[in-house]
């Protein structure tokens, strides 16, 4: 092991991740994806944006939950934001 890296417990990682659920894990990825689209947006980098759109389009089917609404309503506002950046 490199002498700078940082020393990880891979078994509290694995415990850690096999607490979260699925749902709780796609709902911080679907959050974090509609951020980084809108980030695109703003700056102006459509290729990435479409691609993080594309990606949050894919998941939030998927979600239930108070906040698939939310995401859903996102989802819209991202698609809108784009298609007036790209016109």
């Amino acid at each position: 092991m490199a002498e700078d890296a940082p020393d990880v417990d891979l078994g509290a990682l694995q415990e850690q991740l096999a607490s979260l659920s699925v749902e709780q894990f796609l709902v911080s990825a679907a959050s974090t994806i509609a951020s980084l689209a809108y980030a695109k947006i703003e700056h102006r980098d459509l290729e990435q944006a479409r691609k993080a759109i594309d990606a949050l389009a894919v998941l939030v089917p998927q979600l239930e939950g108070p906040l698939a609404a939310d995401l859903g309503a996102a989802l819209t506002s991202l698609q809108v934001a784009y298609a007036e950046a790209a016109s």
